[in-house]
């Protein structure tokens, strides 16, 4: 008697092609599909790959046949074919600082509504860390977000001439920027510190690297000077806890009545040093932040700082990366993301 074919034995065809890709380990492959859906290898690369090159029919087979088998397209094998890996970079400053999680928690809405995978890389503050990052992102990801990033004006503009390229808190001309009115949170912060009575003011600055460090400061420094207000920039600084504590020494020697930190970061770890040393706060100095990170209003006091809404910096940045416009220039204002001031105890009568 001749040998019976799987079908004949009366076996399920499927399990036995996964009983042979579990002895073999890996996964299922397309000429696994082919001879479940009982077609050719070239059917099943096209009804996967090439939508409406074959019959309703068949593709449904093939289809049928792939779910069956738990086959997953390979995205650097679809690359190949495509171009397209459907991944997007995300490069961080510093994944440990709360100001990035809306970001994230923003860019990965969006990118998983538009069926692409975000992957995420952290600079720890390095340029060159980040410079590394990227160039072992670039193989993978069809556009990349830069948020808060430590790169060179030309180095971004060098990367952006090479994959599409979306920065978040940072503006280069010609390369596409979400960018908060800093200037909004700054003419409402500064007025509410000269209402209290602040006659001298302290910056705390972020790394010499962030541009948006630069623009905070150049910004407080015009509203200082409209209204008459002692100004002084401290720094630049480590934009951690630790930055902020190590800070101190330097406010209390300038003497000044309130500090506006880089981030809010900096503020809490200020906050902090201020209590080991005796300082009150705000009674013997008000503090500001930028940012409104988790835990601004759990601290006694809670933070005063001005608020971003950082999830819709990340949705809007993956929208731009998959729908290209018009780059954000630094002078145009229509397309900033709002900003407000929110008052809480920090910040007291000078």
């Amino acid at each position: 008697m001749g040998t019976q074919s799987v079908t004949e034995q009366g076996d399920d065809p499927a399990e036995t092609i996964l009983a042979r890709i579990r002895a073999r380990g890996g996964a299922a492959t397309i000429y696994d599909i082919a001879e479940l859906a009982e077609v050719n290898p070239s059917t099943v690369s096209r009804a996967l790959g090439k939508p409406g090159r074959i019959s309703a029919a068949t593709a449904a087979r093939v289809h049928a046949a792939a779910e069956r088998l738990d086959f997953r397209i390979n995205p650097m094998a679809r690359a190949l074919q495509t171009g397209k890996t459907r991944m997007l970079g995300l490069v961080l400053a510093d994944i440990t600082n709360p100001f990035v999680f809306g970001i994230v928690r923003g860019a990965e809405l969006e990118a998983a509504a538009a069926g692409y995978t975000l992957v995420i890389a952290e600079s720890q503050e390095s340029g060159e860390n980040e410079a590394e990052a990227i160039e072992r992102l670039l193989p993978s990801v069809d556009g990349l977000v830069l948020a808060t990033t430590r790169l060179g004006a030309g180095a971004i503009g060098r990367l952006a001439a090479r994959k599409p390229v979306v920065l978040i808190n940072r503006a280069v001309e010609g390369v596409q920027s979400v960018l908060p009115d800093v200037e909004a949170g700054v003419e409402a912060l500064m007025s509410h510190l000269a209402g209290l009575g602040h006659r001298s003011v302290a910056y705390l600055a972020g790394p010499d690297s962030s541009w948006m460090s630069a623009r905070r400061w150049s910004s407080i420094l015009a509203a200082a000077e409209q209204r008459d207000i002692a100004i002084v920039e401290i720094g630049p600084g480590v934009p951690t806890i630790e930055g902020g504590r190590e800070a101190l020494r330097r406010v209390n020697a300038a003497r000044v009545s309130a500090v506006i930190a880089y981030n809010d970061l900096m503020a809490l770890g200020l906050m902090q040093e201020a209590a080991a040393r005796g300082v009150v706060v705000p009674d013997q100095l008000s503090v500001a932040g930028f940012d409104d990170i988790f835990g601004t209003e759990l601290i006694t006091p809670p933070l005063t700082t001005v608020h971003a809404d950082l999830i819709t910096a990340g949705r809007r940045a993956v929208q731009e990366l998959l729908e290209p416009g018009t780059a954000v220039q630094i002078e145009q204002s229509d397309d900033l993301l709002p900003t407000r001031l929110i008052v809480r105890g920090s910040t007291g009568t000078a």
